[in-house]
């Protein structure tokens, strides 16, 4: 009975799956032989290699097929605001004449209840590029304006060795007068001024200021080295210096805001004249763009064209008349 009992156990048995009961006549051990299983083999360097593909492949993709930059230029409309309030960026800005930029600048004062004689800014945006890669120096320009608005006048020093030409400075309003005695008081900051003038034969014996007084240091561009005191005297006196600033920028004051129109435009367009003194009219216009503002407003673009030097025009055949004799 023994024998048909445990075939009748096995049939029963081998029914079920393996994982639930093994096989009675597995003869194989419980625990499996790793010899038995096969191991899964992990390529470390195939996978490397199979990276360095794929980035090669993105970066030939990203030569062939530059990435698309995200379109952020939004459509100015045509037609002006009608709104007093408006979105700026979708409108082109505003430019005025002269004349209309200045009324606006005392209406915003008066809106404003801001001080009526703060000062007036012209700022000058300037194409300092000559031929090939060459471009303008920056410079400092002093110029005696048409309608001067500052209320002090400008201390001025005068180098010089000579007795008479020391009288005649100080004749002529200069705050100090002299010779190299007066460079270590300066290096000591024991007196300073707001210009300084010399006369072409002590120029040499004033080379130990020119690190301490730097752009101020008399120079002949600059109209502050020369022989005719009086004339550089008057000058710098109650002259207007301007600066050229971040390459290409001048940022100056023209005028208070309680002057006249006609005196704030005239000194605009002087100073616009002197700067365009620097780069020869034959390479364009010298300034791009104006702009003008008080103290305390936002800034108004101007036309520039009327302030601009013309060039003037010569008929070829004057030009042909003149060189034939040559």
């Amino acid at each position: 009975m023994a024998a048909p009992g445990r075939c009748c156990l096995r049939r029963i048995l081998a029914q079920f799956p393996r994982y639930i009961f093994p096989r009675i006549d597995q003869r194989t051990s419980v625990v499996p032989c790793l010899g038995n299983i096969p191991l899964s083999i992990r390529p470390y360097a195939a996978a490397k290699t199979a990276k360095k593909g794929l980035k090669d492949a993105k970066q030939k993709t990203s030569k062939a097929e530059p990435a698309k930059k995200k379109n952020t230029y939004r459509r100015k409309l045509a037609s002006k605001p009608v709104d007093d309030v408006y979105l700026t960026w979708m409108y082109e800005r505003p430019v005025y004449e002269a004349e209309v930029a200045v009324d606006m600048l005392k209406k915003f004062q008066e809106l404003d209840f801001t001080y009526p004689k703060q000062h007036v800014y012209a700022n000058l945006t300037l194409d300092m590029m000559l031929e090939k890669k060459k471009k303008v120096d920056q410079f400092v320009g002093t110029i005696l304006l048409p309608y001067p608005f500052a209320n002090e006048i400008n201390k001025v020093m005068v180098f010089t060795e000579k007795a008479e030409e020391i009288k005649i400075a100080e004749e002529n309003g200069a705050a100090f007068a002299g010779g190299t005695e007066l460079i270590q008081k300066i290096l000591d900051d024991e007196i300073n001024a707001d210009f300084y003038i010399a006369v072409p034969e002590i120029i040499a014996k004033l080379l130990p200021l020119k690190n301490k007084l730097k752009k101020k240091f008399p120079k002949t561009n600059r109209n502050s080295l020369g022989r005719d005191i009086p004339q550089m005297l008057e000058l710098f006196k109650a002259g207007h210096e301007y600066m050229v600033e971040e390459e290409n920028l001048i940022q100056t004051k023209i005028a208070t805001l309680d002057m006249p129109n006609e005196q704030i435009i005239a000194n605009l367009d002087a100073i616009i004249k002197d700067v365009c003194t620097y780069r020869p009219l034959s390479y364009g216009p010298f300034v791009q763009r104006l702009i003008i503002r008080s103290s305390t407003s936002e800034g108004l673009k101007l036309y520039l064209e009327r302030f601009l030097p013309q060039v003037e025009e010569v008929d070829k055949e004057d030009v042909k008349e003149t060189e034939a004799p040559r």
